[in-house]
């Protein structure tokens, strides 16, 4: 099988690092670009230098240099960045595979527009385990849609800057559709003061931000005399690095389209 040529975002952060060393150990891979913002101190170095190894692949902070060579990126920077990512790949014909959280609707329907040009997989969370989790929420919601109450809970390490999580409102997105019901309509991510008798069609969220947790996810469906809780908690970000791998292999026969983690492991 040709290797593919991957290049990665955010180099030099905590889950750029991940990456790049997960594409150095996978035979089917080839480390072939390294991104990072202007001005970062690794600009210029090797990518693989964390691991003392030489790769001859340069972190750098031109698109075009540092993307000369691949064809693929995986990103899981910030929006703005991804966006600007985003814009070059698709005029250049390199595909995606966007695990960048907090995207509005522009930002959504730039990547849907995008996808028009190159292939993507645009997910907000690449672990397996979690994908897996979310066809899990989608049955228990339609089994549970009636007397139970729904509530969210997500716990992420103290450097993460959006909130709820893009894993915990996608898991509301999936539960709401299997339950007809539009989470914008129905979604409560906050409450305090006297709040009134809770909304029984309502999907509630609570945030928790600590230490350095990798990510945790409960589901609870609470009914009267029982509760179901389904949980994903992720130990390291090994899991992202590997699903973002498997989600390169997928498109290696496209050339176009917007897909996500349940098209790469055939949930649909």
């Amino acid at each position: 099988m040709k290797s593919m040529k991957i290049a990665v975002a955010g180099a030099s952060g905590r889950m750029g690092h991940m990456l790049v060393e997960a594409i150095l150990a996978d035979d089917q891979s080839e480390l072939a670009g390294a991104l990072d913002l202007p001005g970062s101190a690794l600009v210029g170095t090797d990518a693989a230098s964390f691991l003392g190894q030489t790769t001859g692949t340069l972190v750098e902070s031109d698109l075009a240099l540092g993307l000369a060579h691949a064809e693929y990126l995986i990103d899981f920077t910030r929006p703005e960045g991804t966006l600007k990512h985003l814009e070059y790949c698709a005029a250049h014909g390199i595909k995606m595979i966007i695990g960048t959280t907090g995207f509005d609707d522009a930002g959504k329907a730039a990547i849907a527009n995008a996808a028009k040009k190159t292939a993507i997989v645009f997910a907000p969370n690449m672990s397996v385990g979690v994908n897996v989790t979310m066809k899990l929420l989608e049955l228990a919601a339609k089994s549970f849609s009636h007397g139970y109450d729904i509530e969210i809970i997500e716990a992420h390490h103290r450097h993460k800057v959006d909130a709820p999580s893009g894993t915990a409102l996608k898991m509301g997105e999936v539960i709401a559709t299997a339950l007809d019901r539009d989470l914008k309509q129905v979604g409560v991510f906050a409450r305090e003061g006297v709040t009134g008798e809770r909304d029984p069609s309502s999907i509630g969220f609570a945030t928790i931000r600590g230490g350095d947790i990798v990510g945790d996810h409960t589901v609870l469906f609470a009914g009267i005399g029982e509760r179901i809780e389904i949980t994903h908690k992720s130990s390291s970000r090994v899991t992202y690095a590997h699903g973002s791998l498997r989600a390169a292999r997928f498109l290696q026969n496209k050339s176009h389209g917007l897909f996500d983690m349940h098209d790469v492991l055939g949930l649909r």
